[in-house]
């Protein structure tokens, strides 16, 4: 009996201890979940390989699922911060999320290397992607069918391409995009990129922090989409990038949000986007 009694007290000590063990790893570090838009999902997870060096005890998960994923979950709960890279719609202000511009960004407008148009007005690429010009011949430019190249709904990069560029109508008191309905959807900066630099006709948008030789960005109105430009306020195809929160911040997110804001976490963010400070 006294033998049944000591396995038994050690079966319980083993199994209070593995709980006890278990419980203080999952108190012992904290994660913060991030979700939304690609574009902000890149440098975010820059932000996370540099924050982790300095608090190896916060987890961050990064998501890119797009700007209205984002929003939503900031709004529901389901992610300490939300990202988007567009303003806050109207119809989202109810959610009542605390917006942080951490960056600003060009949208750039691109064709594949060989295409021989350099230069389009705003109001072209507004017929371009309506399919009003349909042949590159239109624009000065081979006599060749355009492809249009666009990102899927919810992309807060489409969202702010189709604002700024006038791509909107209303439909039964319901604003929608006036894109053509042909247009090739790739999700994701990378993949419309890939597209258009496969396409001779292609023609799609991107952020500016995507650009290399695979694909040629087009002067709009005569302006280079550039850093300078875009700070001057002459290239005015830009949005800002936002963080996203909701309601009183942990001490570990302000911590979190304080470093992107910063020296390093700005220095991160200048390798693909315009700083902020």
């Amino acid at each position: 009996m006294m033998k049944t009694k000591l396995l038994l007290g050690l079966f319980l000590a083993t199994i209070t201890g593995t709980m006890l063990i278990g419980c203080g790893s999952a108190e012992s570090g904290t994660t913060i979940k991030v979700v939304g838009s690609t574009t902000v999902a890149a440098p975010m997870e820059k932000l996370d390989e540099a924050y982790s060096l300095i608090q190896p005890d916060i987890n961050i998960e990064v998501q890119g699922v797009g700007s209205s994923a984002g929003v939503k979950a900031a709004g529901d709960g389901t992610a300490d911060i939300g990202m988007a890279s567009r303003e806050i719609k109207e119809s989202e202000k109810e959610l009542g999320l605390n917006e942080i511009v951490i960056a600003k960004d060009a949208i750039a407008v691109v064709t594949h290397p060989a295409n021989t148009v350099k230069n389009l007005t705003k109001e072209q690429v507004k017929d371009i992607f309506e399919g009003t010009i349909t042949n590159w011949s239109e624009v000065g430019g081979a006599d060749k069918d355009i492809i249009v190249i666009c990102r899927e709904d919810g992309s807060g990069t489409r969202s702010a391409f189709e604002e700024i560029i006038g791509l909107e109508k209303d439909f039964n008191g319901k604003t929608v995009s006036s894109v053509v309905p042909t247009a090739v959807i790739q999700e994701g900066n990378g993949a419309v990129k890939a597209t258009v630099a496969s396409k001779e006709s292609g023609i799609g948008f991107v952020s500016l922090g995507y650009i290399d030789d695979t694909v040629s960005p087009l002067n709009i109105n005569g302006v280079e989409p550039s850093v300078t430009n875009t700070l001057a306020g002459d290239y005015t195809i830009s949005r800002p990038l936002l963080i996203l929160t909701k309601g009183e911040e942990s001490a570990e997110l302000q911590e979190f949000i304080e470093f992107i804001l910063g020296e390093q976490g700005q220095e991160i963010i200048s390798e693909n986007y315009i700083p902020v400070k």
